[in-house]
C-alpha cells in the first residue's frame, strides 16, 4: 500500500485497527511513534546495485490506555512528515514489536489495516543458479530411480 491508498483509507474511517497476521488486533492504545523515510541502497548477491525507498511506519503500544489514535491525527502525522521530510508517495512498510521487530507490508480489508509478513528473497536468482521454481518430479520417475540402486540391480 502507498501514502496515498492509506490517506484516502484514513478519511473514511472512525477508527483505525491494524490486524496481525495471526487475526489479533493490535491493541487499541497503540501510537505511531515513526512515520519516515527509509532508504536502502546495496549490492544484491548477483553484483546489481539497487536503490530503494519505502516509508515507515513504526507501531507501539504502552500502558498508555487514554489516547487512542485517530485516523485525522494519523492523517495529521503523514502529511507533516511528507511535508518537513519530503517523503513522496511510497510503499508503507510497518514495525511492530512482538518477539522482535517484526516488518510488514500493509494492506486494508474495508476495515482494518492487515500486516502482512514480509519474506526475504534472492534478487539475483539469474545469476545465482537458483531455478525458477522446484523441478517437478514425477512419483514413477522416483520409484524408477530407487530400484536402480536396489542391491540386486547391479548398479552398486
Amino acid at each position: 500500500m502507498k501514502l496515498s491508498e492509506i490517506k484516502t483509507h484514513l478519511h473514511r474511517l472512525e477508527q483505525i485497527e491494524f490486524q496481525l497476521p495471526n487475526g489479533t488486533q493490535v491493541p487499541e492504545h497503540f501510537h505511531v511513534t515513526e512515520v519516515g523515510k527509509i532508504t536502502k541502497d546495496f549490492i544484491d548477491c548477483g553484483g546489481t546495485i539497487r536503490h530503494e525507498e519505502v516509508v515507515n511506519f513504526q507501531l507501539w503500544e504502552a500502558n498508555d490506555y487514554n489516547h487512542r489514535l485517530h485516523p485525522e491525527k494519523l492523517l495529521k502525522i503523514i502529511e507533516l512528515s511528507q511535508e518537513k521530510l519530503g517523503i513522496p508517495d511510497l510503499q508503507i512498510e510497518v514495525e511492530y514489536q512482538g518477539d522482535t521487530i517484526g516488518k510488514y507490508h500493509l494492506d486494508f480489508d474495508g476495515t482494518s489495516f492487515l500486516l502482512v509478513p514480509m519474506q526475504t528473497d534472492c534478487l539475483a536468482k539469474d545469476n545465482c543458479g537458483v531455478p525458477k521454481q522446484k523441478p517437478r518430479v514425477k512419483l514413477s520417475e522416483l520409484q524408477a530411480m530407487s530400484t536402480c540402486c536396489d542391491p540386486k540391480s547391479g548398479c552398486c
